[in-house]
């Protein structure tokens, strides 16, 4: 079941933080953390679940974090909340078998229609469309400071 949580949230946040700052350098754990306030224990079991679904790549190393695996334009916003309903555990009341017969067969319908109509908007949404967003609203980006232009 879809919902809002901190940790759909916080992995929003840190991939278009990843998408709107890396520049040339990969985007350190630490930076988002001071960027957006994520908590680094959210952010660091959020940021290796969107690695496994190659949303994000990790780069080691000393100068090591964080970059897109895709092109911005190809990663949507619902990509990232399958990611995150998979890690959630608590079970989907659509599932349990308790309930009415309204419940089960009015309500539950209602609510699965619902969910597809969300996903299927969220999926409209891309991190490059965010990034956008963030540009329009004169968000500063620390990608021109990051910039690379040796030869």
């Amino acid at each position: 079941m879809l919902k809002l949580s901190k940790k759909l949230l916080f992995a929003i946040e840190a991939v278009l933080d990843i998408a709107y700052n890396a520049g040339s350098q990969p985007v350190q754990s630490r930076e988002i953390t001071e960027r957006q306030g994520i908590p680094r224990r959210y952010l660091e079991q959020v940021l290796q679940q969107l690695v496994r679904a190659d949303i994000l790549t990790g780069v080691r190393g000393p100068k090591g974090g964080y970059r897109l695996a895709r092109e911005r334009r190809r990663i949507s916003v619902g990509d990232i909340s399958r990611v995150v309903r998979a890690m959630e555990t608590a079970a989907n009341p659509i599932e349990d078998p308790a309930g009415s017969e309204l419940g089960h067969k009015v309500v539950r319908p209602l609510w699965v229609e619902l969910e597809d109509e969300v996903m299927h908007r969220l999926d409209a949404v891309t991190i490059e469309d965010l990034c956008l967003r963030a540009h329009k609203q004169r968000v500063e980006s620390d990608a021109n400071r990051k910039l690379d232009f040796s030869i």
